[in-house]
């Protein structure tokens, strides 16, 4: 069983549009399962899809299985279903030996930006770079499952 260990963290937005940024790629997701128990994400990554299946976390940790798919038929399952979606720019940003995935929200969530990292486990120590703020692994609002389903923009 793959297992992701990931910790979640606002963006203090000076320092964040002072840094110099490495390219990013835009993201499409869409969630077509979404229970107590865990969803189902399919994501457009620039030119590479993916379906996901994430469990329920315990602590920073929960199970999660990725598989690509064909883009066409991600770009399908978005547009038929038209499931609860998110667009984001993502930016991946080295430091001190970790790399933290920075999303850059747009639509309904425009004005968000969310630093993720992930650890090899719970107990890793990692330092954070002065772009990175408040912790909000725990703040349900923060997920990207809430964001798609309740936008920023709305709170």
């Amino acid at each position: 069983m793959a297992f992701e260990t990931e910790r979640k963290f606002l963006v203090v937005a000076d320092a964040w549009d002072h840094l110099t940024k490495p390219v990013g790629i835009r993201v499409r997701q869409g969630y077509i399962a979404d229970t107590d128990k865990g969803n189902v994400r399919v994501r457009i990554m620039g030119n590479e899809a993916y379906i996901t299946v994430k469990g329920k976390a315990e602590g920073f940790t929960r199970p999660e299985f990725e598989y690509p798919i064909p883009l066409h038929d991600a770009e399908e399952i978005l547009d038929r279903l038209k499931p609860n979606e998110i667009i984001k720019t993502r930016y991946h940003v080295a430091f001190k030996g970790k790399t933290w995935d920075v999303d850059v929200f747009g639509g309904g969530n425009t004005g968000l930006v969310l630093a993720e990292i992930e650890l090899a486990d719970e107990s890793e120590e990692f330092e954070k770079p002065l772009f990175v703020g408040e912790e909000v692994t725990f703040d349900r609002r923060y997920s990207n499952t809430a964001l798609a389903r309740v936008p920023y923009s709305s709170w």
